[in-house]
């Protein structure tokens, strides 16, 4: 394949993944928002910096509010990672590659454009970001419907669903990390019920309360459910688990291509590593150390993912 559609595939299920997963921080930080009664716009500025945008917000605005943090995510053109130029982007690169994507997923991508183009035309209020965000949501899921149901399992789905994990293990890290380093109150707040509510939010925020209390009711705890989002490999937006699907799509690319890339060999050590890892050690070292351990070599592995298929971003 060539490396322009290897990297239109890539990109295109980043920038979809990218689309629901800040909208999925922002609802994380608007559930959080709602169990706290002051320092608001501390709060703001959190959800802003965990999502990796910080710099571009401060060159704009001067002070964090719901209003200002809502429109910069959901719909700011110059947030290049917000929902709407990530729906964008996500749309132009479907029409690069287009003649490799089946009928079916060009149309989901298309209608997921026009939809969210409609849905953002205006600003979102508070009492209508619920629904807004559920949008979102649903539309993301049609599209990865369409990728299921009609592609074949060759080098094209490989590298689209590379592009998928690499992006949703990024969002669910920082989902933890908004909640645990930042949002937190203080270290006296650890294992109060405050802090088990905002834990029971983060769940909801990654469509995993359920699943957790199919597993264990009773255990709703901060170690408990950081052990749940990280290591579990039945759930589909761990840390584990998505690492556990690019590592298995590079395999399948390493065969399809009888070539094995230095980016195989970094996957597989980020595996090994956190396999090593209990939860009693990442609360020994820090979960936000640990967590922003893995963003940046979950970003590493992306780049070099880039530059061993030789397509660029």
């Amino acid at each position: 394949m060539l490396g322009k559609t290897a990297g239109g595939l890539y990109w295109m299920f980043r920038f979809l993944e990218r689309s629901e997963n800040t909208a999925r921080l922002l609802e994380a930080g608007f559930r959080m928002a709602l169990t706290r009664s002051s320092d608001a716009e501390s709060e703001w500025k959190s959800v802003v910096t965990t999502s990796g945008t910080r710099f571009g917000y401060t060159k704009k605005y001067d002070r964090y509010s719901d209003t200002l943090v809502m429109d910069w995510l959901l719909r700011d053109p110059d947030n290049p990672s917000s929902v709407m130029e990530a729906t964008r982007s996500a749309r132009e690169n479907a029409r690069l590659v287009r003649t490799a994507l089946t009928t079916e997923v060009w149309e989901s991508v298309n209608d997921n454009w026009m939809s969210l183009r409609d849905l953002l035309a205006n600003p979102i209020t508070t009492v209508d970001l619920p629904a807004a965000l559920a949008v979102i949501r649903k539309q993301s899921a049609l599209v990865r419907g369409a990728l299921y149901g009609t592609m074949l399992r060759n080098d094209i789905y490989d590298f689209a669903r590379i592009g998928t994990f690499i992006e949703r293990a990024d969002n669910t890290a920082r989902i933890i990390d908004v909640k645990y380093y930042t949002l937190l109150p203080s270290a006296a707040s650890v294992g109060s019920s405050l802090d088990n509510v905002q834990w029971e939010m983060i769940l909801r925020s990654v469509s995993a309360h359920r699943c957790f209390r199919w597993l264990d009711e009773q255990d709703m705890t901060a170690t408990a459910i950081a052990e749940f989002l990280i290591f579990d490999k039945r759930l589909p937006r761990s840390l584990a688990f998505c690492l556990k699907q690019t590592t298995e799509n590079l395999r399948y690319l390493e065969q399809e291509y009888a070539t094995r890339h230095p980016c195989h060999d970094m996957a597989d050590k980020l595996a090994r590593r956190l396999k090593t890892l209990t939860i009693d050690a990442v609360f020994e070292q820090g979960l936000h150390e640990v967590i922003a351990e893995f963003i940046r070599d979950n970003n590493i592995l992306g780049s070099k993912i880039e530059e061993d298929f030789r397509f660029n971003g």
